[in-house]
């Protein structure tokens, strides 16, 4: 795997890798769930909803309404050309694009995840807000947005040849700028720890 950036300094060297095979953040404990249908791609969560069974979105978002009790559902949209992205507000072109699904959420759910009785307008907002977070790490990881950083200490043999020990690593930080920061923050560590032993 080769990285797609390298930092070095001092004795120690971060390189940034974006990673081949991402965990699918629909994997984890979410909010709402994901009821796609596409015919190529394997979108979203399991569901048991037909898209043949509905003369369109407008009945089909009804029918999910009623069947899930339905707090916030929002509109799910996928761009495909020369790779897929998704989105809740939709895509300029029309040709490549279109509604895929919707993303939902329960009124049980909010109320238990929230502890109240009663659903505010304040509360939708800011589930509303969570649907939107979730479709956009879900963007990250159809897009390839997902990365890992290693932290290498630079030894140097007698002969004066160069090789790498790894000291630290992880993954599965979604953004580039997420894992430049934390690996820059982890290098530093370890600068500092060695000037600290150099001067004990």
């Amino acid at each position: 795997m080769e990285a797609i950036n390298t930092i070095t300094k001092g004795n120690y060297k971060l390189e940034i890798f974006q990673e081949d095979s991402p965990e699918s953040p629909r994997s984890w404990d979410n909010l709402g769930t994901m009821i796609c249908f596409h015919g190529r791609y394997n979108l979203g969560d399991k569901h048991d909803y037909n898209h043949r069974d509905y003369s369109g979105w407008e009945e089909q978002k009804k029918e999910i309404s009623k069947q899930e009790n339905v707090c916030v559902i929002l509109p799910l949209y996928l761009y495909d050309h020369s790779g897929i992205t998704m989105n809740t507000t939709g895509f300029s072109c029309g040709w490549d694009s279109g509604q895929v699904g919707w993303i939902v959420v329960s009124k049980e759910k909010v109320k238990s995840e929230y502890g109240v009785k009663r659903i505010t307008k304040d509360i939708i907002e800011k589930v509303t807000n969570v649907l939107k977070g979730e479709v956009e790490t879900y963007d990250q990881y159809l897009t390839g947005d997902v990365y890992g950083y290693r932290v290498s200490k630079i030894e140097v043999c007698d002969k004066g040849c160069e090789h790498d020990e790894e000291v630290d690593s992880c993954w599965g930080y979604y953004g580039e700028e997420s894992v430049e920061a934390e690996g820059k923050r982890i290098l530093e560590y370890y600068i500092k720890e060695e000037e600290k032993s150099v001067c004990s």
